[in-house]
């Protein structure tokens, strides 16, 4: 894809997952997981978060949604931050976790309500 679009998913990145995660995670790659890194910049952040069709917010709670229905807890308390970060309300949040309760099972739910108060709690401390 290129320099642009990677430049473009890493401002993206670090507007939604915040400049210090961002840079932590690039200063600390390796030659084993740095191309996991650049990947993830240009292709997620860049070539599909970086397109105009949906905003932010509507991203995150997508991405809110999914996390939760894959049972991926690290990416989805990273997740909520960003999600906060890009405007949606703990009420919304809340709205999203009890949609993946009823579709993805009320475990996931729970779970994911769980990460989800931890994230918040973090996010003010």
């Amino acid at each position: 894809m290129g320099k642009d679009v990677f430049d473009k998913g890493f401002e993206i990145r670090k507007s939604v997952l915040g400049a210090e995660f961002v840079e932590k995670s690039f200063a600390s790659a390796d030659d084993f997981n740095r191309p996991m890194q650049e990947l993830v910049t240009e292709y997620c952040w860049g070539a599909v978060w970086g397109r105009d069709t949906l905003d932010k917010k509507t991203r995150s709670m997508l991405n809110l949604a999914m996390l939760a229905t894959l049972n991926r807890p690290h990416e989805l308390k990273m997740h909520v931050k960003g999600a906060l970060r890009n405007g949606v309300t703990k009420d919304e949040i809340r709205e999203v976790l009890l949609q993946v309760a009823i579709y993805a099972g009320v475990p996931a739910g729970v779970d994911a309500f769980r990460l989800a108060r931890e994230a918040m709690q973090e996010a003010q401390a």
